[in-house]
Order: structure tokens, then C-alpha cells, then sequence
């Protein structure tokens, strides 16, 4: 029994043991192996970074990297320049020119006239209105205007640029006070405007018909200037009356006919019965005002330069609507006092 018990229990005993032996020598392996594995990916990185780079050297691929890639993006961006092209009427006119397709400018009109009418006072809108409304007859008329005038013929010859620095700003500060140029400078102050911010033609195809639609642009501010009108809606839309019946530009007549509804009623009686038949009746009796070379008449007395166009200014709109606050003022003070005497 003691014999076959020791046979019994040395067997397990043994295949424990031998268990514990062969579970040790697998361990070992195991570790050696994934040493192995270790080091090889290190002197992969290590070693094969190092000759990978060697490869480069070599191959010179390191001195022309950022010039392959300087010309592989200008590549990318003359492909784009083509595809646009090749998705354009035509070909572009002049620098800054973006021709559309007659659905595009349809789109783009009526797009930037429900965005006029809401929101006026982003330049942007007006400006996409104005050019995506100058349809080639308006203009085609404005041209033969300008030829059969010695001095429209002038300036389609010189195409003069009313920029801050032809102006030469600061030098009409010193001009005479009864000057145009000094009343024009006054003005732009007052209103906080310069000449730099109109801006360029981008929509509209004709190269003559653009700066004759650029000088109309540039020159809105003189008219402004000359009659004393400030840049409140009330007053865009007087000079925007004066510009549509004058020279038939059509952006000019669709806000004298829609802006106005976006007045309070006083500003809107105002408007009707002081401001709009100013503009109506001298619209029609000057000058036409594409033809006026207003660079020349800088230095002349501002009286003059209004006798000369045949264009007077409307009774000041500043002054009627700070009389008009002030008399709101003082009934609100007299209703006051009265509504105190009663209590």
C-alpha cells in the first residue's frame, strides 16, 4: 500500500515537475523571440530611416523639394485657371473682369435687388445691382453721349481715375472755402467717405462701357458733394433720382422707385414733396453729368461750377431733420409741463 501509494503520487509529482521545466524553457523562448523582433524593428526605423535619407541625398531629391512642389501647386492653380476659363462666355477683358453667362447676371440681379431692398447699406449688394443691371444699350447711349461732347471725348481719351491720390486730398484742405475742391473735401470728411472706396468693375464685358460705368461710380460723390446732400437714405435716394433721370442708369431708377417705401412716413413726405421733384426737374435741365470733367473744375469757385452744369442744391436735409427733432423736441417738453399742471 505505502509502495503503491509512492508510485501514485511521484507520477503526478513528476508531470507537475515537468510541466514547471517545460513552461519555463517556452517562456524563455517566447522572450528571446520578441527581442529579436524588438531590435529588427528598431534597426528598421534606425537603420532604414538613415538609408532612406542616404537614398535621397543621393538622388538630389532633398535640394528640389520645395521647388517640385512649388511648381507642382502652380501646376494645380493654372488647371483651375483653365477649367474656370473654360466655364466662362469668354475670355476676360480687362484685369479684374468676370465674365458671366445672361442666367448668371439674371441670377445675380435678382439675388442683389432683394438684398438692396432689405439691406441697403451694404455696399456690396448695390454694387452687384448697378453692374448686373447695366445692360449694353444704357451704356451704348452713355457712349454716344460722351462722343458727341468735345469734353465727354476728353475724358473717354484720358480716363481719369478719381482716386484719393490723383485728387491729392490734402491739397484741397488749402484751397479757398468758396472752392469746389475744398467743399468737396469738407464733405467727405463730414460724411467719413474717400474717393478709395468705390469699387471696381467686375461684370460688365464691354472695356469701354466698364470705365464709362466706373466713372459714373466714381463720380457719384460729386454730385453729392455739390449739392450738399448727406449720405443718409434719404439723400442716396435724391442723388439716386437725380442720376436715373440724367443718365437713364437703370440701378438709379429701381431705387427711386422701391426705396423709398422703406421710410417712415415722415421721411417718405419729405421725400415726395421736397427731394424727388428736385432731382426730377434738375436731372432733366442740366448737364448731362457723365460729360462733366469734375478734376478741372476743382479750383473754380463752387458757385460757378453750379452755374456752369446748371445744377442748384435742394434746401439742406440736415437742417429740416434737426428742425424737425428739435420741434419733436419741444412738443414732447410742452406735453410734459401739461400732463405735470394736471397732476
Amino acid at each position: 500500500m505505502i509502495s503503491g501509494f509512492h508510485c501514485i503520487s511521484k507520477q503526478p509529482l513528476n508531470r507537475i515537475a515537468g510541466g514547471r521545466i517545460l513552461g519555463s524553457k517556452v517562456v524563455g523562448k517566447r522572450t528571446l523571440i520578441l527581442e529579436a523582433a524588438m531590435m529588427a524593428m528598431a534597426s528598421k526605423y534606425i537603420f532604414g530611416g538613415e538609408a532612406r535619407l542616404a537614398d535621397k541625398m543621393g538622388n538630389g531629391e532633398l535640394y528640389n523639394k520645395n521647388e517640385d512642389y512649388k511648381q507642382l501647386q502652380k501646376e494645380k492653380q493654372l488647371q483651375r485657371l483653365k477649367n474656370l476659363k473654360n466655364s466662362r462666355p469668354m475670355e476676360p477683358n480687362y484685369e479684374g473682369h468676370i465674365p458671366l453667362w445672361p442666367s448668371e447676371k439674371l441670377f445675380l440681379f435678382l439675388v442683389s435687388g432683394i438684398r438692396s431692398f432689405y439691406h441697403p447699406e451694404n455696399g456690396i449688394n448695390i454694387v452687384q445691382l448697378g453692374e448686373s443691371t447695366a445692360i449694353k444699350p444704357v451704356l451704348d447711349h452713355l457712349h454716344h453721349t460722351m462722343l458727341a461732347d468735345p469734353i465727354g471725348r476728353r475724358i473717354l481719351k484720358d480716363k481719369p481715375e478719381v482716386k484719393e491720390n490723383t485728387l491729392h486730398m490734402e491739397t484741397l484742405a488749402n484751397y479757398p472755402k468758396n472752392t469746389f475742391g475744398y467743399q468737396f473735401y469738407t464733405w467727405c470728411k463730414r460724411e467719413n467717405v474717400t474717393p478709395d472706396t468705390r469699387a471696381p468693375i467686375k461684370y460688365i464685358d464691354d472695356p469701354t462701357h466698364a470705365f464709362i460705368f466706373k466713372r459714373y461710380r466714381q463720380c457719384h460723390d460729386f454730385y453729392h458733394a455739390l449739392n450738399n446732400v448727406p449720405i443718409i437714405i434719404e439723400g442716396e435716394i435724391t442723388i439716386k433720382a437725380l442720376e436715373g433721370v440724367n443718365l437713364g442708369i437703370p440701378m438709379a431708377l429701381l431705387g427711386t422707385l422701391f426705396a423709398p417705401w422703406r421710410l417712415t412716413k415722415i421721411q417718405r413726405e419729405r421725400l415726395f414733396d421736397i427731394y424727388l421733384p428736385w432731382a426730377v426737374n434738375s436731372g432733366l435741365k442740366c448737364k448731362p453729368l457723365i460729360n462733366v470733367y469734375w478734376e478741372d473744375l476743382l479750383d473754380k469757385d463752387v458757385n460757378e461750377v453750379r452755374k456752369q452744369i446748371g445744377l442748384f442744391p435742394p434746401p439742406d436735409l440736415r437742417t429740416i431733420r434737426d428742425q424737425r427733432r428739435k420741434e419733436l423736441k419741444d412738443l414732447n417738453e410742452k406735453y410734459k409741463n401739461l400732463k405735470e399742471e394736471y397732476n
